[in-house]
């Protein structure tokens, strides 16, 4: 009665736990597809949900069937005269099995039909994308096959074949254990005396047995065969000694092996399938000796002896073709084909009036650093604690009265760490947003050396308006908020700060689209399970018109509604129209681009600006596209994805897997279409790959004799890659500046300037995406980014003017980004100098102190940019950085001839001190010393400083 009663309870138990299990299935179903629904992209979710259902049963099935009908098969040949030999242990055993048949085969073959269903969900994209494949139009040499084949189609192939392998080889040994069992599989007579064990002379099968697993090992081999024929086109994609891609000797050699080896798995097969009917082992036993030695010989011995003795000693002509062949489909897959490289003899000498032809550049450099002044933006524009903004800032640009000007630009948004009290009410319905988008001029300055903004404050002011400042959906909402109340209730979201009590401070009531409706109780009791937070149902907070914002960060919310795309690292926000709006770009990528060299994703990407919770995933990709610009409404979570690449055949593939989820690019508004800008992710694997793959001439190639690298970011120090920057530069030979995005390149191990790399970033321009290479002469040495910060930090000039920010005083100085432009027929190294108060805790914060310049080998520093190029250009650059001479901070932008020659003898002065201290001259160098900082001192004196 006891027994009875127990199973009762571990029944009830069973069917509890089964109940709740469908439970929490079905709310979370509910729950995403109504956030799909609130987004409007609903078909997303079920196309998605249906291939994974499909999937799931298919492959589940698959396996389960498979399984289960070997063991069962292999029940049904039992013996019927239970043998002799078994162990007590082992007869017991056997009976249990006869006695629960049903359970001994059901149980195992559900058991691995859940996992093969689990994993089979797994490749729902793999699936979606080889159904709707389209081609690229592009054939691979070595097969005939068009790309699309090895991008869609063969990873697809892969995992079926091996998913058929695994489901004969877990049935194999599901029948295997099931002959054991019932004593049609013997190894050893335990019938002899005791301690005495007699080996038997037949075969350890009974015939049945026999011929089950005969046939059985004969489909395995089958199936080892067509895997076999599937490798062969796995060279396209893999990789070799030298490069990704098909090589010389895996073409005449790997690939043949690969189809050798087929073809005796074929016959090893056929000796098996025979087997069922001859029942001796010896035969196909010998077949498999056979084919592993063939396998041996084919697939290693004779590939590494014609690597070794013939493909080695010539390998350049050997191995042409085939990296010939690398280089234009790395190029292709990359984007990088049409990059237009021009050599550049590039001057180093600096004369007055030298930067006349290039005026229109010079207003338009960016001084104002993204990575420098996020404090400044903290303590400026913060307004309350628990406002904040990243600590990477933004580049774009606006029209501002008729003129385009950089911007640096940031969200204010809630920092829920800094809530003064982080009660449940607090953090879901009283901070729910944040507000404003704060902007700063990138070229000006405030005569403080502060950032003349173009946004800022709240309410905002400025030149840059914005009709919705409210930002519900942002880069820091990880938390989810209830908006909303009834008509006549009283707001309790906090809105605009005021210097009174909080309670006196403006709060508002969200009534934009976004949210997914809380107004029953059953969506309530949804939700609440979902989040695993009983007080969506308890508190009174939420009411009949509430709703819930969740899944409020843009990268999540694309994330979701475009699994496919991978994301830039950074999202930007925008003022467009007057409302701000996130831009979010999204790339597609593979790694099954046929002889294209494979990269790493978060290797190529990371460098010194790049925050540790934004990396790449580290993935390797040989192809890839911004085939996708996003864009999220930071009122209303509305996300909009429009079609960029439309030439890309993965984004059409996407396209035909969820029609009208991407719009046209020709839908993108002009407002909008000026803010879109060049990916840096992309840009940022660009330029890893034109290290190498710069030059089109294998020989250069195969012999690594003018290899590029990205230097190491001069500023930041370590082992960090110096990260491009957004700028507006004026291209040699062009009449305009062009917002753009630059980076350098050195020699590999060596820190002199190599390459000057550019994109045009304008998306309102005709040429947007063209990238544009100045290489330098051989010849002619230019400076690195290392070399030049070592010659800055070591100019007496600069080290004078430093010396009372420099590791001593209230204030130290910082460098800024050190920017590159061609400018004067050179290279112009530009870097700003910020001061800040030693103590930032304090309210210090960094403002603009000094520019300086590097041209050649002449250095030079002033309170402005105008006066740091008159100082390089003997007195007179030539042009006028649009700086206001009336700033009283900054200076004039017209240098005094006197303080220009006053600087120049100090610089001589400082050179002979350290020729003197060189020469053992402790006298002299003191002498030398005391009249260049008399010279800096009278300099300083006549410029008002």
């Amino acid at each position: 009665m006891t027994e009875r009663r127990g199973v009762r309870w571990g029944v009830v138990a069973a069917v509890v736990a089964a109940l709740l299990v469908i439970y929490l299935i079905a709310t979370e179903i509910a729950a995403t597809w109504l956030w799909f629904r609130e987004v409007g992209f609903q078909s997303v979710y079920t196309t998605r949900l249906a291939a994974s259902v499909l999937l799931f049963v298919v492959f589940g099935l698959a396996m389960a069937l498979g399984v289960g009908s070997m063991m069962w098969l292999a029940q049904r040949m039992r013996p019927r005269i239970r043998p002799e030999d078994t162990s007590a242990m082992l007869a017991r055993y056997r009976e249990l099995i006869q006695r629960r048949s049903r359970t001994s085969i059901i149980l195992p073959a559900l058991a691995f039909g859940l996992l093969a269903g689990v994993s089979a969900v797994e490749r729902t994209d793999m699936f979606l994308a080889w159904r709707h494949a389209t081609g690229f139009g592009v054939r691979d040499p070595w097969t005939g096959l068009d790309v699309s084949f090895f991008v869609f189609s063969y990873p697809w192939w892969r995992f079926v074949v091996g998913f058929a392998m695994s489901v004969v080889v877990a049935a194999l040994v599901g029948a295997t254990l099931t002959h054991f069992a019932n004593g049609a599989l013997r190894t050893l007579n335990m019938s002899g005396p005791p301690g005495v064990v007699t080996v038997r002379r037949r075969s350890p099968f009974d015939s049945p047995a026999q011929a089950h697993l005969s046939v059985m090992m004969g489909v395995l081999l089958v199936l080892y065969g067509l895997s076999s024929l599937l490798d062969r086109y796995g060279f396209a994609i893999n990789q070799n000694s030298l490069f990704t891609g098909v090589g010389y000797t895996d073409h005449h050699a790997r690939m043949t092996g690969k189809v050798v080896i087929a073809v005796i798995s074929f016959v090893c097969a056929a000796l098996f399938f025979a087997n069922a009917r001859v029942r001796r082992w010896s035969i196909p036993g010998l077949a498999i000796l056979v084919m592993l030695v063939a396998s041996l010989v084919v697939q290693g011995i004779y590939p590494a002896a014609l690597q070794r003795f013939h493909t080695k000693p010539s390998e350049q002509e050997l191995e042409r073709p085939y990296l010939e062949t690398n280089i234009a489909a790395t190029r292709a897959a990359f984007g990088i084909d049409r990059v237009e490289i021009e050599d550049y003899p590039a001057v180093t000498t600096a004369s007055a009036g030298q930067l006349r032809s290039d005026a229109a550049a010079l207003p338009a450099i960016r001084l104002m650093d993204p990575a420098r002044i996020p404090a400044t933006f903290e303590q400026r524009q913060q307004v309350r604690g628990y406002y904040s903004f990243p600590s990477v800032l933004d580049v774009d640009r606006y029209n501002v009265n008729g003129t385009v000007t950089d911007a640096v630009v940031a969200a204010r948004e809630i920092d829920v760490n800094n809530i003064p009290d982080r009660s449940w009410n607090n953090l879901h319905t009283v901070y729910t947003h944040g507000y404003g988008l704060v902007a700063a001029y990138g070229n000006q300055r405030e005569s403080n050396g502060e950032p003349v903004w173009l946004a800022g404050n709240i309410p905002n002011t400025g030149p840059l308006k914005e009709s919705q400042p409210r930002i519900y959906y942002g880069e820091r909402a990880s938390q989810y908020v209830v908006v909303g109340a009834p008509e006549g209730t009283a707001p309790v979201e906090l809105d605009i700060p005021t210097s009174g009590d909080l309670g006196a401070e403006q709060k508002t009531t969200y009534d934009g689209a976004g949210g997914v409706s809380l107004s029953n109780p059953l969506s309530r009791v949804l939700f609440a399970t979902h989040f695993a937070d009983l007080n969506l149902i308890l508190s009174d907070r939420v009411n009949s018109e509430s709703k819930l914002l969740f899944n409020r960060q843009p990268a999540k919310r694309v994330a979701e509604v475009a699994p496919w795309l991978t994301l830039d690292q950074d999202p930007f926000p925008a003022v467009v129209d007057g409302r701000i709006v996130w831009i979010l770009d999204g790339y597609t990528l593979s790694a099954n681009y046929p002889n294209s060299t494979r990269t790493d994703l978060r290797t190529a990407t990371a460098d010194s600006r790049t925050e540790t919770g934004r990396l790449q995933q580290s993935q390797p990709v040989n192809y890839m596209r911004n085939a996708v610009k996003a864009v999220v409404d930071a009122y209303d979570g509305t996300v909009t994805l429009y079609a960029w690449d439309e030439d890309d055949p993965i984004l059409q593939t996407w396209m035909k897997v969820y029609p009208g989820v991407v719009k046209p690019k020709s839908a993108i508004q002009p407002s909008l279409l000026s803010h879109v800008r060049y990916p840096q992710d992309l840009f940022k694997v660009q330029r890893e790959v034109l290290g190498r793959y710069h030059t089109t001439n294998p020989y250069t190639l195969i012999q690594g004799t003018d290899l590029w690298r990205v230097p190491n970011d001069p500023v930041a120090g370590g082992n960090t890659l110096e990260p491009p920057y957004y700028l507006s530069i004026k291209w040699p030979g062009d009449s305009e500046p062009v917002f753009s995005q630059t980076t350098l390149f050195v020699p590999d191990k060596r820190e002199n300037l190599r390459a000057y790399l550019a994109v045009n970033a304008d998306a309102a321009s005709s040429d947007y995406g063209t990238l544009r290479i100045l290489r330098m002469e051989d010849a002619q040495q230019i400076a690195g980014p290392s070399q030049t910060m070592n010659a800055i930090t070591t100019n007496p000039v600069v080290a004078e003017r430093l010396r009372p920010f420099l590791n001593q005083g209230s204030a130290q100085a910082h460098y800024g980004n050190l920017m590159t432009l061609p400018l004067g027929g050179g290279l112009l190294y530009v870097q700003p100098i910020y001061t800040q108060r030693v103590s930032s805790n304090q309210g210090g914060y960094p403002a603009l102190r000094f520019v300086v310049v590097r041209f050649g080998e002449q250095v030079g520093i002033g309170d402005t940019l105008q006066q740091a190029l008159d100082q390089v250009f003997g007195g007179d650059s030539g042009a006028d950085t649009g700086e206001d001479p009336t700033d009283e901070g900054g200076g004039s932008t017209t240098t005094n001839p006197t303080v220009t020659k006053l600087l120049a003898e100090a610089d001589a002065a400082f050179k002979a001190a350290e020729e003197s201290l060189k020469n053992g001259d402790l006298a002299g160098y003191q002498k030398q010393v005391q009249v260049a900082r008399a010279k800096v001192a009278e300099a300083l004196a006549l410029s008002g400083r």
